[in-house]
């Protein structure tokens, strides 16, 4: 039987899988982030911004505070109500 790969992030009812090196992950959330932060070039663009915070927020507390607080914040608003 194969282990599950613990490194995974789960937002909303999806399941994405991380590479299991820690170091791996944090360069590839800071390499997301810093592609993020040039929009303006092709290929590259404002989508790489969110998805480094969510890779991130695998390692650091500060981004899985905010990834959490966007959960909540999400749900409330598609709940309708505060």
């Amino acid at each position: 039987m194969k282990a599950e790969n613990p490194a995974a992030i789960k937002f909303g009812s999806r399941r994405i899988p991380l590479p299991s090196s820690r170091p791996v992950r944090i360069a590839l959330g800071i390499g997301l982030l810093a592609g993020g932060c040039m929009f303006f070039l092709p290929i590259l663009g404002l989508w790489m911004f969110p998805l480094g915070l969510l890779v991130l927020s695998a390692d650091l507390p500060l981004a899985r505070r905010l990834r959490r607080r966007l959960e909540v914040w999400w749900g409330r608003r598609k709940a309708g109500g505060k």
